[in-house]
C-alpha cells in the first residue's frame, strides 16, 4: 500500500476566516482521484473529533519528503 496525503483545509467555526491545512495519512491502493472521492467519511470523522473546525475543501496528493503528515490514525480504503 502506498501512503497518500489527504490534505484538508479547515476553518475555525467561530472565525471562518481563520483557516489552515491539515495533512492526514490516507493509506490506500487507489488513485488520487479515488482517494478524493472516498475521503468524506474520514473528513467527517476528523471534524467530529475536532468540533471547533469545519472542513471547507480537500485534495489528495503523494507525500513530499519535506512534509510531515499528521500523527492522526492511518486509514485504509480499499
Amino acid at each position: 500500500m502506498n501512503a497518500i496525503d489527504l490534505v484538508v483545509t479547515v476553518c475555525a467555526v467561530l472565525s471562518p476566516t481563520t483557516c489552515e491545512e491539515t495533512h492526514l495519512v490516507f493509506s490506500s491502493s487507489v488513485s488520487l482521484r479515488q482517494c478524493a472521492m472516498a475521503a468524506p467519511p474520514y473528513i467527517a470523522q476528523w471534524v467530529g473529533e475536532h468540533p471547533k473546525w469545519t472542513a471547507v475543501k480537500w485534495r489528495c496528493e503523494y507525500p513530499r519528503n519535506n512534509q510531515k503528515a499528521s500523527s492522526e490514525p492511518m486509514w485504509s480504503a480499499i
